[in-house]
Order: C-alpha cells, then structure tokens, then sequence
C-alpha cells in the first residue's frame, strides 16, 4: 500500500482512518520532511494513534472525524492513504467526494479495504447461526459496504478523479482452529454482531459461528485502487 504512494518525502498526506497508527507511523517514516493528518472517528483509536505517534511531535495531526462528511482539515493535501477503513462507510458517494475536496490538483488517493464477496463464508455462518441468538442481525442491518471494483471506478470518476485504477485481489487469513479463530473473530470481524448480544452470550455466538466455517480461514477479498484527483 505504502509503495503505491509516489512520495518526494516532504508532502503533506492524509491517513483517512488512522486506527491505531500503526500504518501512519509507517507513513512518517517515507515522509521525513513531510506530515501526516491522521483521521479516525474513534476517540479509544485516538487515543492509542496519539501514544504511538508522540515521538513524531508536531509532523503529526490527530482529527477526530466522520469520512462522509466535509474533514475539519485546514488546507489541502498531496495524498490520501487509507487501509481497512472505506468498507465502514455506507455512503461511498459521498466518502469521494469529501475526500476530493481536501485533495489538492494532480493529488495522489490509494486505498484498500473490504470489497464485493469479503468474508462470505463468515456472513453465511452468521446467518446460520443467528436463529439461536435473537437480535445477533436484525432484518436490514448491515455493518458493511463490500462495494466491487467497477462502481467503485465510476465513483471516483464521478468525484472527479481520474487515472483510476480499481481491483478486487481474495487474501484469505488461515488461522488455527479454536483459540486464535475465536479471539480473531470476536476482536476484529463480529464487533458490531456482538455489541447487539448480551455479554453471557457473546463467547457462546463466536463459538458458533466459528464452528460453522469450512475451514479456520477468514476469506478475506480486498478491494484496492489507485487514482488522481483531475486538474483544475
């Protein structure tokens, strides 16, 4: 992700959904005249961002805020990164554009997140599972955007960007049966799922949806592209 960035190391980029830090502070080290805006909605996520980033003192901005709407961001910038974010948004429409107006002209956007046919296997074995555990996925509800590399082209090129490269690549995650497939599926994949259960039941949905995969393997599929924001 970070060597699709075309980077002189003085520019100013943004990290749309920062987490963490741990890939802003990646993104600092190919920048060692340039700054980070690092952005996330979460204050926990902030908060951890801001512990692993002190060092880089002021070459590194923390905002709090939501990617669909207008970033309280002063000036534009020369680059947007963002990694495992893009597929919490449910309005891509408006995610583009709003990251076209911080963008400055010929500015450079990569990303990646969750695309069309991500964690299948995972879904179906919710939706197996949910019948035991009422509530777990109400009628409509969805926590995901897995949009597909075309309409994701033709929503940038509607925001205006050009040069758009787009693709879906599967990265399945094997993992080990039992154990670490429960604590993967419980931190990182059924966050949403399990904040809708009772604390004595969540342990017992994890084990039942792990149980129901054909394989201990997170089939992940991650949608990747590439652009540049048209001169204006």
């Amino acid at each position: 992700m970070l060597e699709r960035l075309r980077l002189q190391g003085d520019e100013r980029v943004l990290d749309a959904g920062c987490g963490s830090g741990r890939v802003t502070e990646l993104l600092l080290q190919r920048l060692p005249r340039g700054r980070v805006v690092a952005v996330d909605a979460s204050p926990g996520m902030l908060q951890e961002a801001e512990r692993r980033l002190a060092p880089y003192g002021e070459r590194v901005a923390l905002v709090r805020a939501d990617l669909a709407t207008p970033l309280p961001v002063e000036g534009q910038v020369d680059a947007v990164l963002s990694t495992a974010t893009f597929h919490w948004i449910t309005d891509h429409e408006a995610l583009f554009h709003v990251l076209a107006d911080v963008l400055r002209a010929r500015g450079q956007l990569v990303f990646q997140c969750g695309g069309a046919g991500n964690i299948a296997s995972v879904l179906t074995a919710i939706r197996a599972a949910e019948k035991d555990f009422p509530g777990c996925w109400p009628a409509g509800w969805h926590p995901w955007n897995f949009a597909g590399a075309d309409e994701t082209r033709e929503r940038l090129v509607q925001a205006g960007f050009t040069e758009v490269e787009t693709w879906l690549n599967p990265e399945p995650a094997p993992l080990d049966a039992g154990e670490p497939l429960e604590r993967f599926l419980s931190t990182v994949v059924l966050g949403g799922h399990l904040d809708r259960l009772p604390e004595m039941q969540r342990l017992a949905f994890v084990r039942a949806v792990a149980s129901r995969l054909p394989r201990p393997e997170i089939d992940y599929v991650r949608l990747n592209a590439v652009a540049r924001l048209v001169t204006v």
